[in-house]
């Protein structure tokens, strides 16, 4: 009886020790293809890639966009995707730490998309989208750094110069 139960496990998509390894081919190729996407027609100023070889890590680049305080600004970011991807978000977080209303220096993001209003249609790519727009139009309605949200509504050019002088310390501090 067990050899008959052991062979019925192994042939039944729907049992659970199956759906697992089920699970786990389909985020590899859903990974697979969000990659080739993004290496054959990446979005303007950002790039994602495995972190060496992981499809579960990754690592990504924002350019900070023209007309923004973060134009000319190199941004890391970190992806780790669950098992349950691309039915529940990945964890996005800042590596290198920004000043901005809806990240705090932890590197954590207060984005809808990342939380709540997260789809199945969303991917590695529309996630760098919105994040790129978000560094042009903070939603300072839900900020997770006050302070910067206040200043970006206020005083613009002392906006910028936080984010310049955090930057600076960063990429000083990277070359110590």
């Amino acid at each position: 009886m067990a050899n008959a139960t052991a062979i019925m496990t192994a042939t039944n998509p729907s049992s659970p020790q199956r759906t697992g390894a089920k699970d786990s081919g389909n985020i590899m190729k859903r990974l697979q293809s969000e990659l080739m996407t993004l290496m054959t027609s990446p979005p303007p100023g950002c790039s994602a890639f495995p972190h060496n070889g992981d499809m579960l890590h990754w690592d990504a680049t924002l350019l900070g966009p023209e007309g923004t305080p973060y134009a000319g600004l190199t941004l890391k970011l970190s992806f780790e995707f669950p098992a349950r991807y691309p039915f529940v978000p990945p964890e996005v977080r800042f590596i290198t730490p920004i000043y901005h209303p809806n990240f705090d220096f932890k590197g954590r993001i207060c984005l809808d998309i990342l939380k709540d209003k997260w789809s199945a249609v969303l991917n590695v790519g529309t996630v760098l989208i919105s994040l790129q727009s978000l560094l042009g139009e903070p939603n300072n309605a839900s900020p997770l750094n006050g302070q910067a949200a206040e200043l970006w509504d206020s005083d613009m050019e002392e906006f910028k110069r936080q984010v310049l002088a955090r930057h600076r310390d960063i990429v000083d501090g990277e070359e110590a």
